[in-house]
């Protein structure tokens, strides 16, 4: 079964929209997703003081905002350094995604020159928040200053990661092909992370390049074999493609592993369109 002129369009649009059945795209959802759990990279020996400011994060984020004020503003040095990265991550917790893009590029500019791994770590939660807060120019400015930072401390790790929110805001900002090389770039560096090679899939569809598309959405889906998300775009890339069977396959799979979510919303919604098989 070839697709139905009501269901082409849906298909080529950008957003997740359940009630329209709408194909989700993983790159544009740069406002409302989580922030970038970089503070596990790298980080620096914590102070007394700074593990007591980390440990008040999650309960009392409030507390650990006004410490790290009044220690950022009657220190310097290193001490002020550590007091706008605590700053910055209790900003993160409440929300207040300017502050702490501010904290953590003040963290960075404070830090020396010679302290690259360091300097790419603040740039990198630097940028991230300038990305969740939509500031995609802006984010881009800050990472590319944190993934020349990482390319020079050798720090694997955080450049994969870099690379991959890089990637975020180059589709954001339709610059599909740089977008392209930065997800390259991201899966080189984790291989083995399911989400890179999920958004690999998604902006390789975007892209008209179904067959490249096929193989990253199979890897994420050997790497995580119950995620909703990559069940949906199984499901999408195969449709796109003429292979209606693998398509209702994927989407079901989405709906009896992930009943009553936004995701197995969507599937229902794309086979309702199919209507029923073929016998």
């Amino acid at each position: 079964m070839f697709l139905t002129a009501t269901l082409l369009p849906l298909m080529l649009q950008a957003g997740l929209d359940p009630t329209r059945g709408g194909v989700p795209d993983y790159s544009a959802d740069i406002q409302d997703r989580p922030p970038r759990e970089l503070s596990i990279i790298d980080a620096p020996q914590p102070t007394s003081w700074l593990a007591q400011c980390l440990d008040q994060l999650e309960d009392e984020p409030t507390r650990a905002h006004v410490q790290a004020q009044i220690r950022r503003d009657t220190t310097n040095g290193q001490d002020r350094v550590l007091a706008n990265h605590c700053l910055g991550l209790a900003s993160t917790e409440l929300g207040r995604w300017e502050e702490a893009r501010a904290a953590f590029t003040a963290a960075r500019q404070e830090t020396p020159a010679e302290e690259t791994r360091l300097r790419a770590r603040f740039g990198a939660m630097a940028g991230n928040a300038a990305l969740v807060t939509g500031d995609l120019p802006g984010a881009l400015v800050l990472l590319d200053a944190a993934r020349t930072d990482a390319l020079a401390a050798q720090a694997g790790g955080m450049q994969g990661l870099i690379a991959l929110d890089r990637a975020r805001v180059l589709a954001g900002l339709e610059q599909l092909d740089a977008a392209e090389a930065a997800l390259a770039e991201a899966r080189m560096f984790q291989p083995d992370d399911a989400e890179t090679r999920l958004l690999s899939a998604t902006l390789l569809r975007r892209m008209g390049k179904l067959a490249e598309a096929q193989e990253q959405v199979e890897e994420a889906a050997r790497l995580d074999p119950t995620a909703p998300a990559i069940g949906l775009e199984a499901g999408v890339i195969a449709i796109l493609d003429g292979r209606e069977e693998a398509a209702r396959s994927s989407w079901q799979s989405v709906i009896d592993l992930s009943p009553g979510t936004e995701f197995a919303t969507s599937a229902q919604s794309y086979l309702d369109q199919l209507g029923p098989t073929e016998q």
